[in-house]
């Protein structure tokens, strides 16, 4: 891995980091071992400076026998719609679809509005706190007034987005028992115009604990459906009133999201409410440099984590730009043209599509002034070495990159970007302040900088989930993420720490390869392949034979091209020479297409599956499952 110092910070001690510090009274540098060690006094701390309404009361930690057991800010009341809402003329949303019509901007003040008229509505319906509400929407700004209007009732919001099939969504929301569902009639992408109506009709029929069913009209079809109310009628054309908003619990859940589902049933993931306000406010202000006059854009759909990382932006006073359609429509300059269009100053993005961009010849730098954007995030997968040089080199040299990484399951980063530290080639800058993030060992030591070994959190944190919903003694909860190492917090990836103090994520541990006994990691595989010209995308599993495991690597060609032995002892070679001979592929095979989830990640564990004669479980979690029958006894894996 390079050391190669890609960007170093124009002004450090203008960033938020450097000021929260100042406040604290120790030295930028010290932050990070400040905030593990005073535990209380950090996250207190993070509650002035994102300036929390609320009653903070005057415990801020309160220890358990076990890990998960640790509550904070037991005292405190809050309500975290009232500290996404602040009042004010500035502009809280900006949304931009496929069509020129879509394009909308909404103000704070016409934002507390809707919400206001929202939370009336389902005040009137009946909700009240820990009822559910489901949205099966876009990433339009009528998500934004549900999530808000439910939060500022103390219900709990959860929501996918309107390409789940009906399968898919039920899986999800039957689960929790929603009282009220708000659909949409429709949506687009790339160009087209899916009609839902028929698909909320019959997932409206399925879910018993319904009280009512609200439709958005996003496309230009007809919302006149039995037993569903017009979102019109049920909120716009309401009387004005203000916003109430129901002070609770530091741990009233605020959010159910759900695993990705290859597996089985999704995990449907309970979240406090306080917990994320702080740690999201810890990863905008502190980690991402966010100021009350900046614009946040991450392209994200409603069935994303990134979709609630983003919502709490508008707790910092900064305006959240929405964007609801095919980041290539109608080419891959559409997302480069919004950053322009709307000033945006944060671009929030995949892994995946830096490498699209890359592989489709475009050079943004070339084309698009990005003189606002002054952070560019991402994550979903590790961001290669070469990722990080296309950025600097091909998209914006002047940004922060910060390559993020953490999960659902905590609904944020254990290890993320820091403004006033140096990015090197292909590395994560640290772990995430009041996290002792380290990587151990099998005997949960920690391991030496350049050695591999588990990511883990050594400490409590808010935002650790309250539970999974339906997890009787929290069993599942405990043997997810708990049960692995003793008093740790156990994320699933294989990884490292660097001579810099900065991280490499290697790949999920399930789909981690074993040659010989030999534990590997599949991105530095992805990192070799995808260097070919020839290769679109890659998936790595292991497949099982004999007593040993042998590497099998699927390309998805450029169009037109078909694999032949010189493409595949070139690739084999490349590995051979970038890595080791352990992880070179014994097979290489051509697919069409790569399976992904909902959220756009491939799925190693599903091909896993079917090379081994075992079926997917839950193949409604993957955005394409008719690509599935290309892996079914392919014929080079014979």
């Amino acid at each position: 891995m390079s050391s190669d110092v890609l960007w170093n910070p124009p002004n450090l001690d203008a960033t938020n980091w450097a000021r929260f510090a100042r406040q604290v009274g120790i030295s930028p540098d010290d932050l990070q071992a400040w905030s593990i060690e005073n535990t209380g006094d950090f996250w207190t701390a993070v509650w002035d400076f994102g300036e929390v309404i609320g009653d903070r009361g005057d415990v801020a930690v309160e220890s358990g026998d076990d890990l998960w057991d640790t509550r904070f800010f037991p005292e405190a009341r809050l309500n975290v719609a009232e500290n996404l809402l602040r009042p004010g003329s500035d502009l809280a949303l900006i949304f931009r679809g496929e069509s020129a019509g879509d394009a909308r901007e909404v103000s704070r003040d016409q934002l507390r509005s809707l919400v206001a008229k929202a939370a009336a509505a389902m005040r009137e319906a009946g909700l009240g706190p820990g009822d559910r509400v489901a949205a099966w929407l876009p990433n339009l700004p009528e998500t934004y007034v549900v999530m808000l209007a439910a939060a500022s009732i103390g219900a709990v919001f959860t929501s996918t987005s309107p390409d789940f099939g009906v399968d898919g969504v039920l899986d999800r929301f039957q689960q929790v028992e929603p009282k009220l569902l708000v659909g949409v009639n429709g949506y687009r992408y790339g160009g087209r115009v899916f009609d839902r109506r028929q698909e909320l009709a019959s997932v409206v029929e399925s879910i018993d604990s319904l009280v009512e069913t609200w439709v958005v009209p996003f496309v230009d079809l007809d919302v006149d459906m039995a037993g569903v109310r017009a979102w019109d009628e049920v909120v716009l054309a309401r009387t004005e009133t203000e916003p109430i908003f129901e002070r609770l619990p530091f741990d009233h859940p605020w959010y159910v999201l759900y695993s990705s589902g290859t597996t089985g049933k999704p995990k449907c993931i309970v979240h406090r409410a306080g917990g994320l306000l702080l740690k999201h406010l810890t990863e905008h202000l502190l980690h991402t440099d966010v100021r009350p006059t900046d614009r946040l854009f991450y392209f994200t759909t409603a069935g994303w984590m990134m979709w609630n990382w983003l919502a709490s932006g508008l707790a910092t006073g900064a305006t959240v730009v929405l964007y609801d359609g095919s980041p290539f429509h109608p080419d891959g300059n559409r997302l480069f043209d919004l950053l322009d269009e709307v000033g945006a100053t944060l671009f929030g993005t995949s892994a995946k599509f830096i490498e699209s961009v890359e592989k489709a010849g475009l050079h943004p730098v070339q084309s698009h002034g990005l003189d606002t954007v002054r952070t560019i995030a991402s994550t979903g997968s590790p961001l290669v070495e070469e990722g990080f040089r296309f950025v600097y080199e091909s998209i914006a040299p002047h940004v922060h990159l910060a390559s993020i990484s953490g999960g659902t399951d905590l609904c944020g980063c254990l290890v993320a970007g820091n403004p006033t530290a140096p990015v090197v080639a292909g590395e994560i800058q640290a772990p995430t302040l009041g996290l002792d993030t380290q990587v151990v060992d099998d005997d949960g030591q920690p391991t030496s900088a350049g050695e591999r070994g588990e990511l883990v959190c050594r400490n409590a944190f808010p935002s650790m989930p309250l539970g999974f919903w339906n997890d009787p003694n929290d069993q599942r909860y405990h043997g997810t993420y708990f049960e692995r190492f003793g008093g740790m917090w156990h994320q699933g990836d294989f990884a490292e720490r660097t001579p810099s103090g900065g991280f490499i994520i290697h790949g999920r541990s399930d789909a981690t390869l074993n040659p010989g006994g030999v534990r590997i990691g599949t991105a530095e595989i992805y990192r070799l392949v995808d260097r070919f010209a020839e290769v679109l995308e890659s998936l790595v599993v292991g497949q099982q034979v004999g007593a040993d495991v042998r590497v099998v690597l699927f390309v998805k060609l450029r169009d037109h091209l078909v694999l032949d032995d010189d493409l595949r002892h070139r690739i084999q070679s490349a590995v051979r020479a970038g890595a080791t001979p352990r992880h070179v592929p014994a097979v290489v095979a051509q697919i069409p297409d790569i399976p992904r989830t909902r959220s756009g990640k491939s799925t190693e564990l599903a091909v896993r599956e079917l090379i081994h004669g075992r079926p997917v479980k839950n193949i409604e979690a993957l955005a394409n499952p008719e690509v599935l029958d290309a892996f079914v006894d392919h014929p080079d894996l014979a």
